[in-house]
C-alpha cells in the first residue's frame, strides 16, 4: 500500500527521532519532516545531553561540533537506504546544523528527483523569492564570493531553503586539500552566522521575524544549504 505523502513524512520522523536516540543515547524532544520537491527537511528541538550542556556552559560547543559530526555520518549513512528505498530516488546530499544556544537544529536531504510536488504559494509562502536570493548574494559576497548559482525554496509556509553553488574561494580550497576541512568549516559557520544574523535583512524579507538560520557545507561538491525557520512555525 503507498501510504499519502503526510503520513509517509510522520513515520520517517518518528524513525528519525529512534535513529537519533539510539546513536546519540539521546532522542528530540520534536523532530518534524517536511518535503517540497527534491528536498527533506527535518527541524529538530531539544536535542542536548547533559554532557553537551556542560560543555556549552564552558564554551566547547567545538567539540559538540566534532562529536555530532561523526556521529552524525552514521545516521546519514543508515537513514540513506530507508529513504532512498521510500521515496525511490537517489539520494544526492545530506546536510545537518545545530543551534545549541536554542537547542534546535536541521538535517536536510537533497535527492536526485523530485520526491513531492511543488508547493501551492496560494496556501502559505507568499514571500518573494528574488529579494531572498539577492540578500543572500550581497551576504556571500561579504564574507566570501558571489554564489555562481543561487536558488530558493519554499519547503512549508515557514521554512525556506537556499541552496548555492560555486561559493568557496581559491585559499578555501587550498585549505581542503591540506586536511583544515573541519578548521575552515568551524570558522565559516562562525563567520557566515554572524553576518546573516547581524546585518542580514531577512525579517522585512519575510513580513516575520526569523526564529533560526541553519547553514551547511558540502564542501567537496563547493555548496551550501541554508535553512530559515520562521517564528510562526507550528
Amino acid at each position: 500500500m503507498v501510504l499519502p505523502l503526510q503520513q509517509k513524512l510522520m513515520d520517517i520522523s518518528s524513525l528519525t527521532s529512534k535513529l537519533l536516540r539510539k546513536n546519540f543515547g539521546r532522542g528530540p524532544e520534536s523532530c518534524y519532516c517536511y518535503a517540497n520537491e527534491r528536498f527533506l527537511v527535518f527541524y529538530i528541538r531539544g536535542f542536548m545531553s547533559p554532557l553537551e550542556s556542560t560543555l556549552l556552559e564552558n564554551g566547547n560547543s567545538d567539540n559538540i561540533d566534532i562529536s555530532r559530526h561523526i556521529v552524525m555520518k552514521s545516521v546519514n549513512n543508515q537513514l540513506k537506504g530507508i529513504l532512498e528505498l521510500e521515496f525511490e530516488q537517489d539520494i544526492e546530499s545530506f546536510y545537518h546544523d545545530w543551534n545549541y544556544p536554542q537547542n534546535t537544529g536541521m538535517i536536510t536531504v537533497e535527492f536526485e528527483g523530485d520526491i513531492a510536488g511543488p508547493m501551492d504559494r496560494n496556501k502559505g509562502g507568499s514571500v518573494d523569492l528574488k529579494p531572498l536570493i539577492d540578500e543572500v548574494e550581497r551576504i556571500s559576497i561579504l564574507v566570501q564570493k558571489r554564489p555562481e548559482r543561487t536558488e530558493a525554496i519554499l519547503i512549508s509556509p515557514s521554512i525556506y531553503l537556499i541552496k548555492r553553488d560555486g561559493i568557496l574561494v581559491q585559499i578555501e580550497k587550498a585549505l581542503i586539500s591540506k586536511g583544515y576541512e573541519h578548521t575552515l568549516l568551524v570558522t565559516k559557520d562562525e563567520l557566515e552566522k554572524s553576518y546573516l544574523h547581524r546585518d542580514g535583512r531577512f525579517e522585512e524579507i519575510f513580513h516575520n521575524p526569523v526564529a533560526d538560520i541553519f547553514v551547511d557545507w558540502d564542501l567537496s561538491e563547493d555548496r551550501s544549504i541554508m535553512c530559515f525557520v520562521l517564528k510562526d512555525h507550528k
